[in-house]
């Protein structure tokens, strides 16, 4: 559990205070690789520094873009940014500098952009501040060898942010591939209710040290990884990306207790079977799609934390106990939030039944950005998730798959959460992904894609394809049968590694 006698503050600012009070030269944020760390006191004093750069005479901008490649930097800018009481926006530092106009071009009044880029200046931003500001470091610098930074006497201290608000916010945008891009603004309060929520979940204490290679203009690296570690005081390695190569090693050396995760990044570690894990490592924890049941054997008897969550609820919706039984194939039970399951109608369902999901709770937005998807949101503040799911008796969820993702073959609806599941059942099969091709008479006819487990020879594909129709013949009723099974190298995926179907469905219908 978080450490007896660690209060709950408010706000972020208050929180930050807190932990450089109580030690700081502590180290919160380490890059995976270098020596780089930002202790708890450099976290503070940057707070002052943006909040006096940000807000010059209690005026303040519409919103701050936080465009920055480098982990450690984009993650202080965008926590000090909240804390000063402004408007974050994270985005993609790949972002093209059109993708990027157009999300400046959809906040009203000034925007600064904060970049570590030399080609930010004709986004459109009022004002672009380019890393290094004056000069000014991010980072302590160096760690010592005891893994603290040292700062200098007149710096270690308590940071008061200048005039700071209370109201700070992550407004984060979809990446609008398929039209304007959709903002989910989420306050201050919502992102420490579920970082609160997720370090008692993981039972996270000032001694552990997380990893997290995850994209951080994800709500889940924001949340999961950033907040929740300040939460309890502890320490996140931050790495640029995941490397396959000496992960095991990076574990090792820098000490890590627990793993923030997505399935891809899993399975790439699983491909050679079970794992020789570090003996630090109290748990792994994996989001954002269902993990396969060979990736979980692979796992061993580590604990596993499996969640399923969405921007709109400042990333966790349920999780896993840490530790204890958990029924096959489920993503947990609701943490800090409620949860339906409906009907088309909007009639509750009985348990078992698969139906709509719908949540509410304190960190679950109640609209979207300038009233964007109004309809998504019901009178009692309920949001439709969009995603397919049942729930059993004791409350645990098991996900279906999304409502655009069922396919409609003659009538019948195919849940290709259920198709992926029986393919997945071959262990020479790694990745497995089911999308619906259009159909001039049944409408739609679901086709599978499979990538296979590392070590099995290309000549096997022939039968592994023979395989998986007779299993499919075995375990589903002919209409949910794919009428196709294609064995492909890799899926198109977005940043943190998920499937993009979208992209899939595409491709079928193409090809």
């Amino acid at each position: 559990m978080i450490s007896s006698g660690r209060p709950s503050p408010e706000g972020l600012a208050t929180l930050i205070e807190t932990r450089a009070s109580e030690n700081p030269s502590a180290v919160f944020l380490e890059d995976a690789r270098s020596d780089r760390v930002v202790s708890f006191g450099r976290l503070a004093e940057s707070v002052e520094d943006w909040s006096r750069r940000l807000r010059p005479g209690n005026r303040h901008p519409a919103a701050v873009v936080v465009d920055i490649d480098d982990p450690l930097d984009f993650a202080v800018v965008h926590l000090a940014v909240v804390a000063a009481g402004l408007r974050s926006v994270p985005v993609n530092p790949d972002l093209g500098t059109l993708d990027l106009a157009k999300i400046v071009g959809l906040i009203d009044g000034d925007t600064v952009l904060i970049t570590d880029r030399d080609d930010r200046a004709a986004v459109g931003a009022s004002t672009v501040l380019r890393l290094p500001v004056d000069g000014g470091a991010q980072s302590d610098g160096a760690a010592q060898s005891d893994g603290a930074a040292q700062l200098p006497p007149d710096r270690a201290r308590v940071a008061r942010s200048s005039g700071a608000a209370s109201a700070g916010s992550a407004l984060l945008f979809t990446s609008g591939s398929t039209g304007t891009p959709k903002g989910v603004e989420l306050s201050e309060a919502q992102l420490l209710f579920v970082g609160r929520g997720i370090a008692q979940h993981n039972e996270l204490t000032e001694a552990d040290r997380g990893y997290n290679s995850l994209p951080l203009f994800h709500v889940n690296a924001e949340v999961v990884g950033l907040v929740a570690t300040l939460v309890a005081g502890a320490t996140l390695v931050l790495d640029r990306r995941f490397h396959r190569t000496g992960f095991w090693e990076l574990m090792r050396e820098r000490r890590i207790t627990w793993i923030n995760a997505v399935p891809a990044i899993l399975a790439v570690l699983a491909r050679g079977g079970e794992l020789e894990l570090p003996d630090t490592l109290r748990f792994v924890r994996s989001a954002s799609a269902p993990l396969p049941d060979a990736v979980r054997a692979a796992l061993g008897t580590v604990p596993l934390v499996v969640s399923y969550g969405m921007t709109e609820a400042a990333s966790q919706i349920t999780a896993t106990p840490l530790g204890g039984s958990v029924p096959g194939g489920s993503v947990g039970v609701a943490v800090g939030s409620e949860i339906q399951v409906r009907d088309d109608a909007g009639a509750v369902l009985a348990p078992g039944s698969v139906g709509g999901l719908w949540i509410r709770g304190p960190g679950i937005v109640t609209g979207y950005f300038a009233g964007a998807a109004a309809d998504r949101f019901d009178d009692d503040g309920w949001l439709r998730t969009g995603d397919l799911g049942s729930i059993d008796d004791s409350g645990f969820v098991f996900l279906s798959g999304r409502s655009d993702d069922v396919i409609n073959r003659g009538g019948e609806k195919v849940y290709p959460a259920e198709v992926e599941e029986v393919l997945l059942g071959d262990a020479r099969v790694r990745e497995a992904v089911v999308v619906g091709r259009p159909d001039p008479i049944l409408h739609q006819v679901p086709v599978a894609y499979v990538m296979t487990a590392e070590g099995v020879p290309d000549a096997e594909t022939g039968d592994i394809v023979d395989g998986l129709r007779a299993r499919c013949e075995r375990e589903l009723p002919r209409y949910k049968r794919p009428v196709e099974i294609s064995v492909v190298v890799d899926l198109p995926r977005a940043p943190t590694g998920k499937i993009q179907r979208s992209r899939v469905r595409e491709q079928a219908a193409s090809g």
